[in-house]
Order: C-alpha cells, then sequence, then structure tokens
C-alpha cells in the first residue's frame, strides 16, 4: 500500500466533507494490509498542511487481514506481504486470507466558531 496517495485520499475526502470549516479531528479505519500508522499518520499531516485539516488530530484504527493454514491450524494476523501467499507457521499455501482491505474516513471533527468543537 502506497501511504503517500492514501494520505492524501484521506485528507481530499475531510477538506470536502468540511466544505471550508476547518477541521480539528480525523479517524480513519484502515484494513488490509500492513501499514505503519506513524508513516500514515504523518503523511495526514503533511497532506494537510496549508488545508482547514492542517493540525487535526488523527484517530488511526487498523484492522489486520488474518490468515488461516489449512496445513497446519494455524491463524493470525497477517503482519507482512509473505503472509498474505503462504502461511507464516508452515510455510503451507494452502490457506485463506479474510478481512477488509477497505479505507474508511469516519468521522471527521470541525471547528465551530461560536461553540468550540463540534
Amino acid at each position: 500500500m502506497h501511504e503517500t496517495g492514501l494520505s492524501e485520499a484521506i485528507v481530499e475526502a475531510a477538506v470536502r466533507r468540511a466544505a471550508g470549516r476547518r477541521v480539528t479531528g480525523l479517524r480513519v479505519r484502515i484494513g488490509g494490509h500492513p501499514v505503519d500508522p506513524e508513516v500514515v499518520t504523518q503523511g495526514i499531516q503533511v497532506a494537510a498542511a496549508g488545508t482547514v485539516a492542517a493540525d487535526a488530530a488523527v484517530d488511526l484504527v487498523l484492522e489486520p487481514m488474518t490468515v488461516q493454514c489449512h496445513d497446519c491450524g494455524s491463524s493470525g494476523p497477517i503482519t507482512d506481504h509473505l503472509a498474505m501467499v503462504a502461511c507464516p507457521q508452515c510455510g503451507g499455501v494452502d490457506i485463506d486470507v479474510t478481512g477488509s482491505d477497505d479505507v474508511v474516513l469516519e468521522s471527521v471533527t470541525m471547528a465551530n466558531a461560536e461553540l468550540g468543537a463540534v
């Protein structure tokens, strides 16, 4: 997954949703392939610079995919890309990979000049 493009798309969606209001927080759910949360958070902060989302707090919820091996019976979260093609325990390729690879902008918190954060 390319964290830069992902971060830019998240910020673009938040800015559209904010419709000119200042964004103070973002909650993003990322499923699927392993990503580095620090890289994604920094990418969002860089992409948000100079926009209404500059300096917004970022809350990432990571939901890794899981692998179930039919050969040895092991199961668990996918922690690297190799686990998507072979079992991390036995190396078997008779596996099922489950989970969503969706990225969802769950919420955008915006400042309201009269009421504080909304």
